[in-house]
């Protein structure tokens, strides 16, 4: 049985920080990328920031580069998304995915095996 779970989220004033966790179990040390996605209220999933095991190198979109920081603690399989001067802009319900089929970008929301349950951040004054 494979679980994603997430953590962490809540409301923050705008320029807050927020600290989103993911506990993987199951066989997830066999997955090559993990990554964390959100979803604005009436708007398309994207992604947010994502990270090869096998590499160990991180990846960001555009929006939340040089603010949010992905990280992955092996000991405890769990997945980190550091997230420092929010915006209400990113307002949104975060996920985190993991089990990226072979061959696809890590923001390829479509070829992701595995989904949590996800965590509500809202940023707002």
């Amino acid at each position: 049985q494979v679980t994603l779970v997430e953590s962490g989220g809540g409301s923050v004033q705008p320029g807050g920080t927020l600290r989103l966790s993911c506990i993987a179990s199951g066989y997830s040390y066999l997955w090559t990328y993990m990554a964390w996605f959100r979803q604005p209220p009436g708007k398309e999933r994207e992604g947010v920031a994502g990270f090869s095991r096998a590499a160990r190198t991180t990846y960001s979109s555009d929006s939340v580069q040089g603010r949010f920081t992905i990280s992955y603690d092996d000991s405890k399989n769990t997945m980190y998304l550091q997230m420092d001067n929010l915006k209400p802009e990113d307002t949104a319900m975060y996920y985190c995915a993991g089990d990226l089929l072979y061959g696809y970008n890590w923001d390829d929301l479509d070829h992701y095996n595995h989904w949590g349950q996800g965590t509500q951040v809202t940023v707002s004054s």
